[in-house]
Order: structure tokens, then C-alpha cells, then sequence
């Protein structure tokens, strides 16, 4: 009897052991993710920033661009003025929501 009981704590054992080492091999998993997730959104805010800037860049261009224009395309100078106008709005309306 005493040899069936030591072959059943030697079973746990080895059970125990494997569990904790696939508990320390999850949670070093997890913290080289966090680690990833924090370098990740690190470069999503900076990828967003240059976004803007760029985003900028060709509003002040196609300003440029409208103005730019003969006094042949006064027309059409206007309506692109009109359209970046409507554009500003727009951003303007989601800012304030």
C-alpha cells in the first residue's frame, strides 16, 4: 500500500512541477507582450503624429496650390478653397464632439 501511495505523490509531483513550469513560461510570454504592447503604441503615437503633420503639409500645399492658380481659374480656385473650407469644418465639428 505504501508504494501506491508514493507512486501517486510522485504522479502529483511531476503534475505540480509541469504546471508551474508552463505558469512561469505564460507569465514570461506575457511580460515580453507587454513589453511588445508598450514599444507598439509607442510607435502608433508617433505614426499618428507624423499623420498630422503630413495631413497638414497638404492642406497648407493645396492652399498653395488654389491660390496658385491664373485669374483664368479664379473658379476653380475658389471651389478648391471652398472644398478645404468644408474640410476644416468638418475636422473642426469632430473636434468639438
Amino acid at each position: 500500500m505504501s508504494t501506491d501511495y508514493q507512486t501517486v505523490i510522485n504522479g502529483l509531483k511531476t503534475k505540480i512541477e509541469t504546471i508551474i513550469s508552463k505558469y512561469e513560461q505564460v507569465a514570461a510570454d506575457n511580460r515580453k507582450l507587454s513589453q511588445e504592447l508598450i514599444i507598439c503604441k509607442a510607435e502608433e503615437e508617433k505614426n499618428i503624429n507624423k499623420i498630422k503633420e503630413l495631413e497638414e503639409k497638404v492642406n497648407k500645399l493645396q492652399l498653395v496650390e488654389a491660390f496658385k492658380t491664373s485669374s483664368t481659374d479664379v473658379k476653380e480656385a475658389k471651389q478648391k478653397i471652398g472644398k478645404i473650407v468644408k474640410e476644416i469644418d468638418k475636422c473642426i465639428a469632430l473636434l468639438n464632439d
